[in-house]
Protein backbone atom coordinates (compact mmCIF):
# COMPACT_ATOMS: atom_id res chain seq x y z
CA UNK A 1 0.00 0.00 0.00
CA UNK A 2 1.08 3.16 -0.80
CA UNK A 3 2.58 5.83 2.19
CA UNK A 4 0.91 8.57 2.74
CA UNK A 5 2.34 12.10 3.03
CA UNK A 6 2.87 13.92 6.21
CA UNK A 7 2.01 17.45 4.60
CA UNK A 8 -1.57 16.26 3.53
CA UNK A 9 -1.76 14.53 7.39
CA UNK A 10 -1.12 18.29 8.55
CA UNK A 11 -3.48 19.93 5.67
CA UNK A 12 -6.83 17.67 6.99
CA UNK A 13 -5.71 18.15 10.80
CA UNK A 14 -5.97 21.92 10.35
CA UNK A 15 -8.84 22.10 8.06
CA UNK A 16 -12.20 23.42 9.26
CA UNK A 17 -14.13 20.30 11.73
CA UNK A 18 -16.54 20.23 8.80
CA UNK A 19 -13.43 19.34 6.57
CA UNK A 20 -11.56 16.58 8.04
CA UNK A 21 -14.64 13.55 7.36
CA UNK A 22 -14.90 15.05 3.68
CA UNK A 23 -10.88 14.95 3.16
CA UNK A 24 -10.25 11.57 5.15
CA UNK A 25 -13.16 9.68 3.11
CA UNK A 26 -12.22 10.90 -0.28
CA UNK A 27 -8.48 10.28 0.15
CA UNK A 28 -9.41 6.46 1.73
CA UNK A 29 -11.53 5.94 -1.35
CA UNK A 30 -8.71 6.94 -3.67
CA UNK A 31 -5.99 4.85 -1.84
CA UNK A 32 -8.82 2.20 -1.84
CA UNK A 33 -9.18 2.26 -5.79
CA UNK A 34 -5.29 3.13 -6.26
CA UNK A 35 -3.18 1.41 -3.84
CA UNK A 36 0.03 2.32 -5.87
CA UNK A 37 -1.05 6.32 -5.71
CA UNK A 38 1.37 9.04 -5.59
CA UNK A 39 0.91 11.80 -2.65
CA UNK A 40 1.76 15.35 -3.06
CA UNK A 41 1.06 18.79 -2.28
CA UNK A 42 0.93 21.19 -5.55
CA UNK A 43 -0.55 24.95 -4.97
CA UNK A 44 -0.78 24.61 -1.43
CA UNK A 45 -3.53 21.75 -1.60
CA UNK A 46 -3.67 17.72 -1.30
CA UNK A 47 -3.12 15.86 -5.07
CA UNK A 48 -3.06 12.68 -5.95
CA UNK A 49 -0.98 10.94 -8.67
CA UNK A 50 -0.64 8.10 -10.50
CA UNK A 51 1.96 7.11 -13.31
CA UNK A 52 3.67 9.64 -13.10
CA UNK A 53 0.66 11.70 -13.80
CA UNK A 54 -1.82 13.87 -11.80
CA UNK A 55 -5.07 12.14 -10.94
CA UNK A 56 -7.33 14.22 -8.75
CA UNK A 57 -6.76 16.70 -5.58
CA UNK A 58 -9.22 17.88 -3.17
CA UNK A 59 -8.84 20.80 -0.93
CA UNK A 60 -10.54 22.77 2.12
CA UNK A 61 -11.65 26.28 2.16
CA UNK A 62 -13.37 27.73 5.00
CA UNK A 63 -17.09 26.80 4.04
CA UNK A 64 -17.03 24.07 1.77
CA UNK A 65 -14.57 21.06 0.33
CA UNK A 66 -14.12 20.75 -3.57
CA UNK A 67 -12.81 17.51 -5.35
CA UNK A 68 -11.86 17.32 -8.77
CA UNK A 69 -10.12 14.96 -11.19
CA UNK A 70 -7.18 16.32 -13.21
CA UNK A 71 -8.55 15.29 -16.81
CA UNK A 72 -12.37 15.88 -15.91
CA UNK A 73 -13.47 15.49 -19.68
CA UNK A 74 -11.86 12.25 -19.85
CA UNK A 75 -13.51 11.42 -16.80
CA UNK A 76 -17.02 12.80 -16.29
CA UNK A 77 -17.38 13.77 -20.00
CA UNK A 78 -17.51 17.41 -22.16
CA UNK A 79 -20.48 18.49 -19.52
CA UNK A 80 -18.02 18.49 -16.86
CA UNK A 81 -18.15 21.22 -14.48
CA UNK A 82 -14.90 23.59 -15.36
CA UNK A 83 -12.47 24.78 -12.30
CA UNK A 84 -10.93 22.68 -9.61
CA UNK A 85 -13.71 20.72 -8.29
CA UNK A 86 -16.11 18.89 -10.52
CA UNK A 87 -18.80 17.87 -7.64
CA UNK A 88 -19.73 21.17 -6.40
CA UNK A 89 -19.14 22.58 -3.08
CA UNK A 90 -19.07 19.83 -0.59
CA UNK A 91 -20.15 20.67 2.77
CA UNK A 92 -20.86 17.09 4.15
CA UNK A 93 -20.38 13.72 3.08
CA UNK A 94 -23.77 13.19 1.55
CA UNK A 95 -22.60 15.87 -1.20
CA UNK A 96 -19.95 13.72 -2.78
CA UNK A 97 -21.28 10.72 -5.24
CA UNK A 98 -21.41 7.02 -3.90
CA UNK A 99 -18.01 5.17 -3.43
CA UNK A 100 -19.06 2.73 -5.99
CA UNK A 101 -19.27 5.49 -8.17
CA UNK A 102 -16.15 7.49 -7.10
CA UNK A 103 -14.13 4.56 -7.17
CA UNK A 104 -15.56 4.10 -11.09
CA UNK A 105 -14.57 7.48 -11.50
CA UNK A 106 -10.98 6.85 -10.14
CA UNK A 107 -10.66 3.28 -12.27
CA UNK A 108 -11.19 5.88 -15.41
CA UNK A 109 -8.67 8.11 -14.73
CA UNK A 110 -5.98 5.86 -13.90
CA UNK A 111 -6.97 4.01 -17.58
CA UNK A 112 -6.29 7.16 -19.01
CA UNK A 113 -3.17 7.95 -16.88
CA UNK A 114 -1.55 4.39 -17.97
CA UNK A 115 -2.53 4.99 -21.69
CA UNK A 116 -0.38 8.57 -21.24
CA UNK A 117 -3.25 10.29 -22.50
CA UNK A 118 -3.05 13.82 -21.40
CA UNK A 119 -5.70 16.11 -21.00
CA UNK A 120 -6.99 18.40 -23.70
CA UNK A 121 -6.15 22.12 -23.64
CA UNK A 122 -9.38 23.99 -24.79
CA UNK A 123 -8.26 25.62 -28.00
CA UNK A 124 -8.67 29.34 -27.69
CA UNK A 125 -10.55 31.25 -30.90
CA UNK A 126 -8.34 34.40 -31.82
CA UNK A 127 -10.10 37.20 -30.69
CA UNK A 128 -11.34 39.65 -33.41
CA UNK A 129 -9.70 42.73 -34.46
CA UNK A 130 -10.22 45.72 -33.09
CA UNK A 131 -12.83 48.32 -34.29
CA UNK A 132 -12.31 51.94 -33.53
CA UNK A 133 -14.67 53.94 -32.71
CA UNK A 134 -16.00 56.11 -35.46
CA UNK A 135 -15.08 59.61 -33.86
CA UNK A 136 -11.19 58.26 -33.16
CA UNK A 137 -11.13 56.84 -37.05
CA UNK A 138 -12.39 60.08 -38.15
CA UNK A 139 -9.64 62.00 -36.03
CA UNK A 140 -6.90 59.47 -37.24
CA UNK A 141 -7.75 61.07 -40.73
CA UNK A 142 -6.23 64.56 -39.88
CA UNK A 143 -2.91 65.28 -40.68
CA UNK A 144 -2.37 67.07 -37.35
CA UNK A 145 -3.16 63.03 -35.90
CA UNK A 146 -0.87 61.24 -38.19
CA UNK A 147 1.96 60.16 -36.24
CA UNK A 148 -0.46 58.83 -33.79
CA UNK A 149 -2.44 57.03 -36.68
CA UNK A 150 1.10 55.62 -37.63
CA UNK A 151 1.82 54.64 -34.36
CA UNK A 152 -1.77 52.85 -33.92
CA UNK A 153 -1.26 51.12 -37.38
CA UNK A 154 1.93 49.43 -36.27
CA UNK A 155 1.23 48.13 -32.79
CA UNK A 156 0.12 44.30 -32.77
CA UNK A 157 -3.42 43.56 -32.44
CA UNK A 158 -3.42 43.26 -28.62
CA UNK A 159 -1.92 46.75 -28.41
CA UNK A 160 -4.90 48.10 -30.42
CA UNK A 161 -7.45 46.46 -28.81
CA UNK A 162 -5.89 47.63 -24.90
CA UNK A 163 -6.42 51.17 -26.52
CA UNK A 164 -9.97 50.41 -28.65
CA UNK A 165 -11.40 48.59 -25.02
CA UNK A 166 -10.59 51.73 -22.71
CA UNK A 167 -12.10 54.23 -25.24
CA UNK A 168 -15.30 51.94 -25.07
CA UNK A 169 -15.69 51.16 -21.67
CA UNK A 170 -15.71 55.01 -20.31
CA UNK A 171 -19.00 55.27 -18.48
CA UNK A 172 -19.41 58.36 -19.62
CA UNK A 173 -18.94 60.95 -22.94
CA UNK A 174 -16.76 63.40 -21.31
CA UNK A 175 -14.93 60.88 -19.49
CA UNK A 176 -14.74 59.39 -23.43
CA UNK A 177 -13.60 62.78 -24.87
CA UNK A 178 -10.59 63.00 -22.20
CA UNK A 179 -9.79 59.55 -22.76
CA UNK A 180 -9.41 59.97 -26.47
CA UNK A 181 -7.56 62.81 -26.26
CA UNK A 182 -4.82 61.04 -24.10
CA UNK A 183 -4.80 58.29 -26.75
CA UNK A 184 -3.73 60.46 -29.12
CA UNK A 185 -1.44 62.52 -27.00
CA UNK A 186 0.57 58.73 -26.53
CA UNK A 187 0.31 57.54 -29.56
CA UNK A 188 2.01 60.57 -31.33
CA UNK A 189 4.70 59.99 -28.49
CA UNK A 190 4.68 56.25 -29.45
CA UNK A 191 3.59 54.81 -26.17
CA UNK A 192 1.41 51.90 -25.10
CA UNK A 193 -1.77 52.18 -23.63
CA UNK A 194 0.23 50.48 -20.49
CA UNK A 195 3.19 52.07 -21.14
CA UNK A 196 3.69 53.52 -17.28
CA UNK A 197 3.92 49.75 -16.73
CA UNK A 198 6.47 48.85 -19.23
CA UNK A 199 9.42 49.23 -16.92
CA UNK A 200 7.83 47.73 -13.60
Amino acid sequence: MASHDARIDAYIARSAPFAQPILEHLRAVIHEACPQVEEDIKWGMPFFGYKGALLCNMAAFKQHCSFGFWQRRGVLGETAEKGMGQFGQLTSLKDLPPKKTLVAHLKKAMALNEAGIKPKRPSSAPKPPAVLPEEVASLFALREHAAARKTYENFPPSAQREYVEWITEAKTAATRQKRIATMLEWLAEGKRRHWKYTSC
